[in-house]
C-alpha cells in the first residue's frame, strides 16, 4: 500500500458522509486495492473495540506501534483530565483531510446537532513550524467553528438583537490635544466600574458618534480643551440627545 496511504485516508475520512459501500468502491476502483485489502481496512476502521483492533497489528510497523502507544496514552489519560468516558470515543475514520498532522487528531461534535459537523477540531503537527524555521518546534492546536456555533445559538433563540449588550458604557472622544486627559478619565471611570472606551481615530466627529450608536454604547463624553482645563466632562445620552456637564465623579454615577 506504499504511496496510497493519503488516498486511503481521504476516502475513509468521508465514511460518515457517503457510507461504507461507497468508500469500499473508492478504495477498490479509484485507489486500486484488492478486495481482500479493502475488506481488511473497512473491518479495521469500523471495528467495535478499537484498542483490540490496534493490538491485532502490533509488531508489523515501528511507526504503527508508536502511533498505537500514543493512542493508548491519550485514551487512558482522558479521564485524568476530567473527561467522562461517555464523552469521547476513538474513531479511526477521522483523517482531517490535511497532510501536516503527525499524531493524534480530534473532532468535537454536538450530539443534538450532528448535522452541522465538527465544531472544534485539530491535532498534533510536530514538523509544521519547520517550513518557516530551522528549529524543531512541536505544535498542537485547534480551530473552532464559530459560524456553526452561532447557527445553533440562533436556532435555539439565544441570539436576540433586543438583548444585545454594548462593549462599553461610555465612549470618550478627545477633541484637540486632550488625549492625556481622556486616558486619565477612562482610568478613573474604570476604577468606578464603568466600562470606558476611547475613540481617538482620525475621523470626523459624526463618524465617531455613529460608531457609538451602532455598537449601542449609551453615553458619549466629549473631552475638549475647555473641559480639560475645568476638570468637568460633557456627557451626552445618545437615546435622547440630552447633554449635561458633570464632574467625573457625577458622570460615573450617572
Amino acid at each position: 500500500l506504499k504511496g496510497k496511504a493519503g488516498n486511503i485516508m481521504h476516502a475513509i475520512d468521508r465514511l460518515d458522509k457517503i457510507g461504507e459501500e461507497n468508500v469500499s468502491a473508492i478504495l477498490s476502483e479509484d485507489v486500486g486495492l484488492t478486495k481482500e485489502q479493502t475488506e481488511e481496512i473497512m473491518s479495521f476502521v469500523t471495528s467495535g473495540d478499537k484498542i483490540a483492533a490496534v493490538e491485532k497489528y502490533s509488531g508489523r510497523s515501528e511507526m504503527f506501534d508508536e502511533g498505537a502507544q500514543e493512542l493508548r496514552m491519550v485514551a487512558e489519560n482522558m479521564s485524568r483530565f476530567g473527561v467522562p468516558e461517555d464523552h469521547f470515543e476513538i474513531d479511526f475514520t477521522i483523517a482531517r483531510g490535511l497532510d501536516y498532522y503527525t499524531g493524534t487528531v480530534y473532532e468535537t461534535m454536538m450530539l443534538d446537532h450532528p448535522e452541522i459537523g465538527s465544531i472544534c477540531s485539530g491535532g498534533r503537527y510536530d514538523h509544521l513550524a519547520e517550513y518557516y524555521t530551522d528549529k524543531a518546534l512541536p505544535g498542537v492546536g485547534i480551530s473552532i467553528g464559530v459560524t456553526r456555533l452561532f447557527y445553533v445559538l440562533k436556532e435555539q433563540g439565544y441570539l436576540n438583537d433586543e438583548m444585545r449588550a454594548s462593549p462599553a458604557d461610555v465612549l470618550i472622544i478627545p477633541m484637540g490635544d486632550t488625549l492625556g486627559e481622556a486616558i486619565s478619565l477612562a482610568s478613573f471611570l474604570r476604577e468606578k466600574g464603568v466600562r470606558a472606551q476611547i475613540n481617538n481615530e482620525k475621523k470626523r466627529f459624526k463618524a465617531k458618534i455613529t460608531y457609538a450608536d451602532k455598537l449601542k454604547i449609551p453615553y458619549v463624553i466629549f473631552m475638549g480643551e475647555d473641559e480639560a482645563k475645568s476638570g468637568l466632562v460633557a456627557l451626552k445620552y445618545l437615546a435622547t440627545g440630552q447633554q449635561d456637564t458633570f464632574s467625573p465623579e457625577e458622570a460615573a454615577g450617572r
